[in-house]
């Protein structure tokens, strides 16, 4: 039998109150502390953009002056119409586009291929290939650069694009996330209805993994494009000629050592970084497009 309660009405009463009082006000603070995360995170998003623009639109001197100006200055046509002046912009800029479009491409063509076979085929090795494959992950790129560079000098590629395109052909990481990828989304038993119909590699990869790894490929082509745009390191090395010089080594040129126009580096990455925003946006529509689509059909 339950035990009785002791204690009165009247305190009963009182704590029913207080409780009924203390949950409103509970939902109120919390709304409120939502809307002012939901406000900060707004700031912070829509303040990211607005400095560098206020940098490239103003001078030198607005930029190390104290307080800092926070408005866009009148500058900004006449540093860009200068970042023109200077370099060979847009020669640089159609490098970096062909560059980047070919490795791209390339490595969305290999990685999901290999990937596709590490993680739904059994083969001699296959353990001990993969790990060598993450150990190349592991080590550092630029212990790479100097015998990169001497096995393009002696296919005689040295200064031309094709130096940047061909060893970008494919990447560790590119396998392994879409290895990854392929393990958790692709069903063991829809390669074997596939088996049954008489498909093979090829039409297994092409008319059943392949649309099931588009979120992944969307993704894997943002990071692979991004990468070789941003790249200065390797470019750097191995472009010896000056007309085919990527868009980073040239506004390079623009920061010399005691005369920097900062103004000037800006407006030029402000133009540099155009080209990789209508990238984002295009490819986080389908990532996230597919990516809804797949969660809804689950």
């Amino acid at each position: 039998m339950p035990r009785p309660s002791w204690r009165s009405p009247q305190a009963v009463t009182t704590s029913g109150q207080h409780r009924g009082s203390a949950r409103p006000l509970t939902l109120v603070f919390g709304c409120l502390d939502t809307r002012r995360q939901r406000s900060r995170e707004r700031s912070r998003t829509s303040n990211l953009p607005y400095w560098p623009v206020v940098m490239a639109s103003g001078t030198t001197e607005d930029i190390y002056s104290y307080p800092p100006k926070l408005v866009q200055g009148p500058h900004l046509l006449d540093n860009m119409a200068k970042v023109l002046d200077t370099v060979d912009f847009f020669g640089s800029l159609w490098n970096t586009i062909v560059v980047a479009v070919a490795g791209t491409t390339l490595v969305l063509f290999f990685d999901p291929l290999a990937a596709f076979d590490f993680a739904k085929y059994e083969f001699p090795g296959k353990k001990f290939l993969f790990g060598m494959l993450l150990v190349t992950y592991m080590i550092p790129a630029q212990l790479s650069l100097v015998p990169q560079f001497v096995t393009m000098a002696e296919f005689g590629w040295a200064g031309s694009l094709k130096a940047l395109i061909i060893p970008s052909a494919a990447n560790a990481f590119g396998i392994f996330w879409m290895r990854q990828y392929a393990q958790n989304s692709l069903p063991d038993e829809l390669l074997d209805a596939g088996r049954i119909d008489g498909a093979g590699f090829f039409r297994l990869y092409w008319t059943v993994a392949l649309p099931l790894f588009r979120p992944a490929l969307a993704f894997l082509g943002i990071f692979t494009f991004i990468g070789l745009w941003n790249d200065y390191i390797w470019p750097l090395v191995v472009m010896i000629n000056p007309d085919k010089v990527t868009l980073q080594v040239a506004l390079a040129n623009l920061n010399v050592l005691y005369n920097a126009d900062y103004a000037l580096v800006m407006a030029g990455a402000l133009m540099s970084v155009v080209p990789l925003i209508i990238v984002f946006l295009l490819g986080a529509r389908h990532f996230l497009r597919d990516l809804a689509a797949g969660a809804t059909k689950m």
